[in-house]
């Protein structure tokens, strides 16, 4: 048996190899040490006689034309969501009599009026927003200036759409960027082209990014499961690796953008070959519809700022016109995630769930920042929650 002395340590060493080359494979190596290993823990605190707050936003990678459908399809597609949204979820209410809200992420490369228009009144009916989604590739900062400040425009002054901010007036959007390359992030180079991003973005009027987590995808940043704030750093691409996280009482650095992330955990109960975990990334589509079990995986992310734990932030996301999708999230499956959430707080009144918009989400980091002991607030129509904070 002498001969295990050497075989064993091989053995060893190759399972490493190929565990190490499956994790890169699904580029889990951007973010896994992150998850492990977290560089900004906070100290412990005692929250089982407080309430969990738990603000749920769907943001929606909302592409009606799906790239290339003949536009009287995708204007079905459109119409299909305005009549059956209200039809299937309003009978639910969250914690503060609120109805299911869905923040429509429109790409500035689809727009046709009729689209926005038919939004703009399932959104004035009190069932969600509208922000911006953007595809590009191989821009300039010209280019991308151009391109948000007059889809921006467009959207608030013929629509009806967007708002603007309570202290500084500006028009303001909130933001998801198309195949996740914020900041020219893809290795290859790939659906941007523009690395200093996030400051024409912070100028343009952005209040805050939501395209993260982008994992599988290479694009994805070692930060996680955060709310931050990044800044564009000279001569580099994916600025937004790391930045500063949010936190009650202090300042945010000049010229930062709001990073609001969802959920990114590794999931060892649904294993591959029963060894490598699979990814739980907060996207909502049609093999992985919403489940309890998911949302617990969801609430485990510990999204939200620091100093205040007991509020946490999950933002999902999904591509709402997507063939499959667009099935489950206008049928059964999504019903009974909200029946469920509902049975939840019934059996526990100190689990405390919210239906919020990507505005919400942004409106309630500052009040988390402002004030550790402030009182919650969500937002009504006239969007004038709060007064004595900065975007």
């Amino acid at each position: 048996m002498w001969y295990l002395i050497f075989l064993v340590p091989v053995l060893i060493v190759a399972f490493a190899v190929v565990y190490g080359y499956a994790l890169r494979r699904k580029n889990m190596h951007y973010w896994l040490g992150s998850y492990y290993f977290p560089t900004d823990r906070e100290a412990p605190q005692d929250q089982s006689e407080e309430p969990i707050d738990l603000f749920i936003a769907i943001c929606d990678h909302y592409e009606p034309q799906r790239g290339n459908l003949p536009k009287p399809q995708a204007m079905e597609l459109v119409n299909r969501w305005c009549e059956q949204y209200p039809k299937l979820f309003d009978r639910f209410q969250d914690v503060n009599g609120r109805k299911p809200q869905h923040t429509f992420f429109f790409p500035q490369d689809e727009y046709q009026p009729e689209y926005l228009d038919a939004l703009k009144t399932l959104c004035d009916a009190g069932y969600g927003d509208v922000d911006i989604h953007l595809h590009h590739r191989d821009d300039t900062p010209e280019g991308l200036t151009e391109k948000l400040v007059t889809f921006r425009d467009e959207l608030f002054h013929r629509h009806g759409l967007l708002r603007r901010h309570p202290i500084t007036e500006e028009i303001v959007y909130g933001f998801i960027h198309g195949n996740w390359s914020l900041c020219n992030s893809h290795p290859g180079g790939y659906d941007c082209g523009v690395d200093q991003e996030l400051s024409i973005l912070k100028e343009t009027g952005c209040y805050a990014d939501f395209t993260l987590p982008s994992a599988p995808s290479p694009t994805q940043v070692c930060t996680i499961n955060s709310i931050y704030y990044a800044w564009d750093r000279p001569g580099i691409t994916k600025s937004h690796d790391t930045g500063q996280r949010a936190k009650v009482g202090r300042k945010p650095p000049e010229d930062a953008l709001l990073m609001i992330q969802g959920p990114l955990v590794p999931d060892w109960k649904n294993r591959k070959l029963g060894i490598f975990p699979s990814i739980e990334n907060s996207d909502l589509h049609g093999n992985r519809p919403p489940t309890m079990d998911r949302f617990d995986l969801w609430q485990s992310a510990n999204v939200h700022v620091l100093g205040k734990p007991n509020w946490k932030f999950i933002k999902l996301h999904t591509h709402g016109c997507k063939e499959g999708n667009i099935d489950m999230l206008l049928g059964p499956e999504m019903v009974k995630f909200h029946e469920q959430l509902a049975e939840r707080h019934a059996k526990n009144p100190q689990f405390r769930y919210h239906y919020v918009t990507a505005w919400d989400m942004y409106q309630l980091v500052k009040q988390a920042e402002g004030n550790a002991e402030t009182r919650l607030k969500i937002a009504d129509q006239s969007d004038q929650l709060f007064t004595a904070q900065t975007p």
